[in-house]
């Protein structure tokens, strides 16, 4: 995956936004941060990994991959506010044989590292978690980046029309 372009597209994308909103000179790393911890709120819910009380079906694959690429939204806008980017390490330093469950908690935990302490370490630490959980969610390289893709352009789509 060209993690380069995506984290390219976005900082166009935040750009296009806060000058929209006029907020080109307003931190909004707390708010971006905020965004992000809802948007794997949304994604959890989705997929109903934590409703044990609960028969109900989770939702498709598309819904969830749409609500995975949400995050991956914000997650990519936080590390760009610290000028931060993705760098690929290896996959093999994560723990073997986790549950979805698990994922999103180490996910949240790292998240919440990270705005504590917004270092480099903890940002990779926080990628590395949440791609661990779109490998886990059955999402590949592809099916990310299409998605990425389709949904930059629905945000600017939607930016266009006020949303």
């Amino acid at each position: 995956m060209d993690w380069n372009q995506l984290f390219d597209m976005q900082k166009q994308l935040d750009t296009y936004i806060e000058n929209n909103h006029d907020l080109s000179d307003v931190n909004l790393f707390r708010e971006k941060h905020l965004a992000l911890l809802v948007e794997l709120g949304e994604l959890a819910n989705e997929t109903r990994c934590f409703k044990f009380w609960s028969t109900k079906p989770r939702n498709s694959g598309q819904v969830i991959l749409e609500e995975y690429v949400d995050v991956l939204h914000f997650l990519m806008s936080i590390g760009i506010e610290k000028d931060l980017i993705y760098q690929p390490a290896d996959k093999t330093q994560l723990e073997e044989d986790i549950t979805e469950s698990e994922c999103f908690y180490h996910v949240y935990e790292k998240a919440i590292t990270y705005r504590e302490n917004p270092i480099n370490e903890n940002y990779q630490q926080l990628f590395s978690w949440s791609l661990r959980l779109g490998n886990q969610l059955g999402f590949t390289d592809e099916d990310i980046q299409q998605a990425y893709w389709e949904k930059n352009k629905i945000n600017y789509e939607r930016q266009d029309q006020g949303y």
